[in-house]
C-alpha cells in the first residue's frame, strides 16, 4: 500500500496538533516539513502520523504529535539558542528541536537507539546535532545551555538539572505518577526557578527517575 506521507503530515498538524494549541508559526512549519515517517522502524511507517505513542525498543516510546508540538512551543528555542536533549529517543525530536535551535546536544542511554537516531539525523542532513551514548545520572554535562528538553518522566524532579541552564534558560519535564503527570516548564532567572504546569500527560519514566517503591509490610 502506497502512502501519500506529505498528506499525513498535513492531517497531523492540522486535525491534531493545531487543535491542541499549538499555534507557533516556526513550530506548525518544523513538524509540517519534517518526515516523520523516517525516524520510526520500517514496519511502523504507516503509524507514523498516528495520534498515539509508537514503540521504538527497549521499552521506549516515540511520544504523541500532539505532546512533542506542545512541547516545542513550549520550549521554542530561538535560532541562537544551543538545546542539551535528555533521551534521544528515535531522534525526531531531536531533529525539531535542530531545526529550531543553533546546535543541539542529545544523551541516549541505549547505545542502539543513539547509533540509529544518528544515523536517521545523519541522512536528513543535520549537522548541528551530537548524540552520545550515555546516561545523564551517571555523569554531568560540563557546559550550560540555553534549553533542556528531558523526554521522559520524571517521579521527581532532579534539582541537579537546574545546574545545567543558562540563567534566562528554560526546560521542559513531565513529572509525577502515572497515570496523571504534569508537564512543566521551569525558567530560571536572577531570582532563581519558576515552575509552570502546562498540561496533563503520561509518559514512561526517564530511566533512572522512576518512583522509589513504597515499602510494604
Amino acid at each position: 500500500m502506497n502512502i501519500d506521507f506529505a498528506r499525513a503530515r498535513e492531517n497531523m498538524v492540522e486535525q491534531q496538533v493545531r487543535p491542541w494549541d499549538v499555534l507557533d508559526v516556526r513550530v506548525l512549519e518544523t513538524i509540517g516539513s519534517l518526515p516523520r515517517e523516517a525516524f520510526v522502524a520500517p514496519a511502523l511507517r504507516g503509524l507514523a502520523y498516528a495520534d498515539f505513542e509508537l514503540p521504538i525498543g527497549h521499552g521506549e516510546t516515540m511520544m504523541k504529535p500532539v505532546t512533542e508540538g506542545r512541547l516545542l512551543q513550549a520550549l521554542l528555542p530561538d535560532p541562537e539558542d544551543s538545546v542539551l536533549e535528555i533521551g534521544t529517543g528515535s531522534g525526531y525530536l531531536t531533529a525539531c528541536l535542530a531545526r529550531l535551535a543553533r546546535e543541539v546536544v542529545s544523551l541516549e542511554r541505549h547505545a542502539d537507539l543513539a547509533d540509529a537516531a544518528r544515523a536517521r539525523l545523519a541522512a536528513q542532513q543535520f549537522a548541528n546535532v551530537t548524540v552520545h551514548a550515555a546516561d545523564v545520572f551517571s555523569g554531568t554535562p560540563d557546559r550550560r545551555f540555553n534549553v533542556i528538553c528531558v523526554t521522559g518522566a520524571v517521579a521527581e524532579f532532579p534539582a541537579r538539572f537546574i545546574d545545567w541552564l543558562e540563567p534566562g534558560g528554560r526546560l521542559f519535564a513531565v513529572q509525577g505518577v502515572a497515570p496523571v503527570m504534569e508537564a512543566i516548564l521551569v525558567r530560571r532567572d536572577v531570582n532563581g526557578t519558576h515552575t509552570e504546569t502546562l498540561f496533563e500527560t503520561d509518559l514512561p519514566y526517564l530511566a533512572g527517575a522512576e518512583p522509589v517503591p513504597a515499602f510494604t509490610l
